[in-house]
């Protein structure tokens, strides 16, 4: 990412303050012996990979103001934490001209405050049972000393600007799906019954890491047997047992753009019967969805679409006999945006638009057969429709049968 991307983003989130409105994003912090990953808001803005950075702008008159604030390098702590990036450096990213010290932070904004009505920031999500997050906690100062300041979350104000994605943006989710990709695909060659789940989740990260990439983009789920059912399963600690279908739902995060993949197969290398049944069920919906997706669809329609068709296929096998039954075998939605974020901004009743990238997710879970099934792709928006972005990924009952197979020389 470079001043060439970043730059035409800020021009219109400028574009978009009012009179006297200022916007603040504070990078992430920088913690102790882990590996850092950025703030997406403040990443997608100044390109910056650089942990407690500040950028500040208002919208003044004549001109808008930019500032951006980083650490001064500290020749005595080089030798523990490394060299910090030089004003230089950081100008030649992001395209900042003013570049300024975090600790002349306070004194900066000062000069500005008394103008400003409101500040746009990425404040984090508020609990009033916890401690201010980080981001606020920085504007108390702020918040004490000019009350009359409306303090909002950057979200609305960017949100139409991260739900389209440029060309350079789909460069790097369709890298991150492609990687993704490669991992299930080490999976479904190299997976055996009496391995421990988590064995899986390696060969996954091994891949990943091998090309590139750093950080999952969220907690992997790879989950057999009843664990499949469970939706949110996180532990990947079980061993799992000839005869059982192994649903993994995971994505790498390349340049922070997360893909977001679900794929079942079966571990002794055929589906039964009825686990075949149940596939087939949520596939043939998953592909009427995907044949819905177009500019001007709401995600509501989508959402409605999928659950009518999967409680009409589990009433004619026979597993509810009403369709508002459907809700006890499938719970959640059947889609989400996708981008720096794997839930990105967007919402649940957005209208799609081209450039949208979205994922189609529909399942069915049956814990008392320990089965579940979903199959997940991220899907393009374009002006004639859609495009598959993960459609290189095996997913039809034949060929998951036949890459198990061969992997298990059978």
């Amino acid at each position: 990412m470079n001043s060439e991307i970043t730059i035409p983003r800020r021009e219109k989130m400028l574009a978009a303050l009012a009179e006297k409105e200022a916007i603040i994003l504070f990078a992430a912090a920088e913690a102790n012996l882990e590996k850092f990953k950025q703030d997406n808001n403040f990443l997608y803005i100044t390109g910056l990979e650089i942990p407690d950075a500040i950028y500040f702008a208002f919208q003044g008159t004549p001109l808008p103001t930019e500032i951006l604030f980083i650490q001064r390098n500290d020749p005595e702590k080089e030798v523990w934490d490394g060299r910090k990036m030089s004003p230089e450096e950081a100008r030649e990213i992001c395209g900042i001209d003013k570049i300024h010290y975090w600790d002349e932070f306070y004194s900066t904004i000062s000069m500005y405050a008394p103008a400003i009505g409101k500040i746009w920031c990425n404040i984090g999500t508020q609990n009033l049972e916890k401690p201010l997050t980080m981001q606020l906690f920085r504007l108390s100062p702020i918040r004490e000393r000019f009350p009359n300041i409306v303090i909002e979350s950057i979200t609305n104000l960017i949100t139409p600007l991260r739900k389209i994605k440029s060309n350079w943006e789909l460069m790097q989710l369709q890298r991150a799906i492609d990687i993704t990709g490669k991992g299930i695909m080490d999976v479904l060659e190299s997976a055996q019954s009496s391995m421990m789940e988590y064995e899986l989740e390696a060969m996954l990260f091994y891949r990943m890491q091998r090309m590139g990439v750093k950080h999952w983009g969220f907690s992997p789920i790879i989950g057999s047997g009843i664990n499949a059912a469970t939706l949110h399963y996180k532990a990947n600690e079980c061993r799992i047992e000839n005869g059982e279908v192994v649903l993994m739902d995971v994505g790498a995060s390349y340049a922070n753009y997360s893909a977001d993949i679900t794929r079942c197969f079966p571990v002794n290398g055929s589906f039964s019967d009825r686990q075949k049944q149940i596939y087939s069920l949520v596939l043939n919906v998953q592909k009427q969805i995907i044949e819905i997706i177009k500019p001007g669809i709401e995600l509501a329609e989508l959402n409605r679409s999928a659950r009518d068709l999967l409680a009409e296929g589990l009433i004619q096998i026979g597993l509810i006999e009403n369709a508002e039954d459907v809700l006890k075998y499938y719970m959640h939605s059947v889609s989400h945006f996708l981008g720096l974020d794997t839930h990105d901004l967007g919402g649940r009743s957005a209208t799609l638009e081209v450039g949208n990238v979205i994922t189609v997710e529909p399942g069915i879970y049956i814990p008392e057969e320990k089965l579940g099934i979903r199959i997940e792709d991220d899907v393009l928006v374009t002006e004639t429709g859609y495009c598959v972005l993960s459609q290189n990924i095996p997913k039809e009952i034949e060929e998951l049968e036949n890459i198990r197979k061969s992997a298990m020389g059978k």
